[in-house]
């Protein structure tokens, strides 16, 4: 008998209930009002030579009094990133908001902050092979140990980062330097191939940057090079850098050789290849998601893999942002503790604290101890237009063209663009299931899984799923979105934790490719949610064959057709993550 639309809203609203509402997180959380002892700094910029003798440009941030640089040796936080600060004395604005400040604002608070630019970027000398290469977690221990050993260094050293710079906290993490005694790190990719080609399917960040000479000349020089002779020679050496999306397309599987860099290159620079250097250098982790962020999942994989050392808040924020929220006050509540051994509450706490989209006023921000896994207990099945909790019996079969220019709608939200560019419905050439209205509040937390049934008239398909929310006025929002090259389906066991979600090995010997008109079966997560449907809202799922946001897409004249297979024995589904953290 097919399910009723109140037997499924009933199910719906069972299944949100189920466990108990989480309160607010702790008082200290997000709270931490530490001195500021400094309202000045000197900042001076020069070379540090590397052991192969490149020349990587350095911007030290001292606390100072009356402008000179205390004599007081401090803690040390850097910043492996892409230009330097400029040199000169700073007084702190005390009007500023403190959820702006800039990471070289931490020594107000007792730290001597360093500015690192990575080689083969800004006025360092060098070429980028390739982001967080083996030759750059080297880098990062010699810059640590030199910086612990300064006269103006206490030798405790910690590490901040986001995006990119993210990536190069964690790989300096796997490069162990004794004197890192903490790490912050946002929005990274825990395993390269999963983050930056996410399904198979080259993504719309972390593909540049691609500069011209003379963009790389607008870099900030170091002083006593005001004239910009070594700048213009290291601008000249970055030319025979990478071009970081030709080398992603050089690697369409995970153990892809690419002669761009002479190396399987996504095994050397993935982080979760080497969880047993990390285990064993036992340094503290704090990291950063944001509910509009791709990289959330990756932050959540290796929290999960990490669960005595590393802990993650994640916002309502987009990719490295923090709007409302104090990021500085949360970063020095971490810093403070394993940097200089005060008593923050840090150690008490959860280590996962999420905000929830939609929740109560002053119940939006939770904590947990664990990210919870999908229960299968959770599945809907798509059936005709719907969302169902059985799967019909009959098998259905539904076809459409697949649309090589999607759009999506404009975005006034900014920035915009790169890694903070949001997915959107698909309009046109999708499949629509929509859910009954909601006759209460219906809270999703955690991750939610696909299970699709498709075929394909050309042997290579991508595949995306949304899962959206749609108000009663029609208004789509979408929550959060899945992708994967169906060729790369085969699911198998990871050598780490993936928080339940099923993992594609993606190696050459992988490849499947499709059949014209034969089903196969496309198994995915979407991104990790915590969001509130609100009462007489509907839960929808779409599906379609292409994304705005792809990179490097193959196109095929004609366009394929994708057909998507329901019931029967090709039941297409989706596990839905009803409930909460705990």
């Amino acid at each position: 008998m097919k399910p009723t639309a109140l037997a499924l809203a009933a199910l719906l609203s069972a299944t949100a209930l189920a466990g108990p509402v989480l309160a607010q997180a702790p008082a200290a959380f997000g709270a931490y009002k530490p001195q500021d002892d400094y309202s000045q700094q000197v900042v001076t910029s020069f070379y540090l030579p590397m052991r192969d003798g490149t020349k990587i440009a350095v911007s030290l941030h001292r606390p100072a009094v009356n402008g000179k640089a205390v004599d007081t040796p401090l803690p040390v936080i850097w910043h492996h990133t892409l230009d330097i600060e400029k040199a000169g004395l700073r007084d702190a604005d005390p009007k500023a908001p403190t959820d702006r400040f800039s990471l070289p604002d931490l020594t107000r608070a007792g730290y001597v902050v360093a500015v690192v630019a990575r080689r083969g970027n800004g006025a360092s000398f060098g070429t980028r092979r390739g982001y967080e290469d083996f030759t750059e977690g080297f880098d990062a221990y010699e810059i640590t140990e030199w910086l612990a050993a300064q006269p103006w260094s206490d030798g405790k050293v910690g590490m901040y980062g986001c995006s990119n710079t993210g990536e190069a906290v964690m790989h300096a993490l796997i490069a162990r330097p004794p004197h890192l005694k903490a790490a912050f790190a946002g929005c990274f990719a825990w395993e390269r191939y999963d983050g930056h080609t996410r399904g198979g399917i080259i993504s719309q960040y972390g593909t540049g940057p691609v500069r011209t000479l003379e963009d790389d000349l607008k870099a900030t020089p170091v002083q006593g090079d005001e004239d910009r002779v070594q700048l213009r020679q290291a601008a000249e050496e970055h030319l025979k850098s990478t071009n970081l999306l030709e080398l992603m397309k050089s690697m369409p599987y995970r153990d892809s050789w690419s002669p761009l860099v002479m190396a399987k290159f996504w095994g050397e620079v993935s982080i979760g290849a080497y969880l047993s250097q990390l285990k064993n250098g036992k340094v503290p982790l704090y990291i950063q998601g944001g509910w509009y962020d791709d990289f959330r999942t990756e932050g959540l994989i290796a929290q999960a893999n990490l669960p005595d050392q590393a802990r993650i808040v994640i916002g309502p924020w987009r990719h490295c942002l923090n709007d409302g929220f104090d990021l500085r006050a949360e970063q020095l509540r971490f810093f403070d503790h394993y940097l200089k051994g005060k008593t923050t509450g840090i150690e008490a706490d959860a280590p996962i604290h999420y905000f929830t989209v939609g929740a109560p006023k002053g119940q939006e921000w939770r904590s947990a101890r664990a990210w919870p896994r999908p229960d299968a207990a959770n599945r809907l099945f798509l059936s005709a237009d719907t969302l169902a909790p059985k799967a019909p019996t009959k098998a259905k079969a539904s076809s459409v063209t697949v649309d090589y220019a999607p759009t999506c709608p404009p975005d006034p939200v900014k920035p915009n663009f790169g890694p903070f560019v949001q997915p959107c419905h698909p309009a046109t050439a999708s499949f629509v299931h929509t859910g009954p209205r909601l006759a209460a509040d219906t809270e999703m937390t955690g991750t939610p899984l696909a299970d699709l049934w498709i075929s394909s008239t050309q042997p290579e398909q991508p595949v995306f799923a949304y899962l959206e929310d749609v108000a009663p006025d029609g208004t789509v929002t979408v929550i959060s979105e899945g992708r994967q090259r169906a060729s790369l389906r085969k699911v198998v066991p990871a050598t780490w934790d993936t928080i339940g979600t099923p993992w594609r090995r993606s190696r050459t010997e992988d490849h499947q490719p499709l059949k014209a008109g034969e089903p196969v079966k496309v198994s995915f997560d979407m991104l990790a949610v915590s969001y509130v449907f609100k009462a007489g809202h509907r839960v929808r799922i779409a599906v379609s064959g292409a994304e705005p946001r792809e990179r490097g897409r193959i196109e095929t004249t004609p366009a394929p057709t994708l057909t998507l297979h329901t019931g029967g024995d090709t039941p297409s589904s989706v596990t839905l993550p009803f409930g909460t953290a705990r």
